[in-house]
């Protein structure tokens, strides 16, 4: 009996554990083309849409072009949360990244992704300082 009852205890606290889900605004950033050099940083937006508090454990990119920042407190039920990511736009050409979100979520795994393409030319912003200094 005492086995029965501890078995039903776990099964019941590895479902409530697993009973959030979260939804992103956007499941894929394009940052189109950008100029050598610009701000590569980006934010995923999502919302808690469980019943239990969101952990996210771990934000993984695939390179280390990408670095994600998770957010540090658990995300309530009904509340928004983000995730930074920066890419290096010293790097020029084509990219497409992948971010992995591990957490506490119905599907432990979630990934996202950035893409887009680095140009080699000259910011309006650096254009406007070299004006501005003549």
């Amino acid at each position: 009996m005492k086995t029965i009852f501890a078995f039903l205890c776990i099964s019941l606290l590895g479902f409530s554990a697993n009973a959030q889900e979260f939804k992103f605004e956007e499941e894929i950033i394009n940052y189109g083309n950008i100029h050598k050099g610009a701000n590569g940083e980006r934010t995923f937006v999502f919302t808690n849409i469980g019943n239990q508090p969101l952990i996210i454990t771990k934000v993984q990119s695939s390179c280390g072009c990408t670095i994600p920042k998770k957010p540090e407190q658990p995300i309530l039920p009904g509340e928004k949360g983000e995730i930074k990511v920066s890419y290096d736009t010293k790097r020029t050409g084509g990219f497409s990244k992948s971010i992995s979100i591990y957490s506490n979520a119905k599907n432990p795994r979630k990934v996202v992704k950035i893409k887009g393409f680095v140009t080699n030319g000259i910011s309006l912003e650096k254009e406007k300082s070299l004006l501005s200094d003549s």
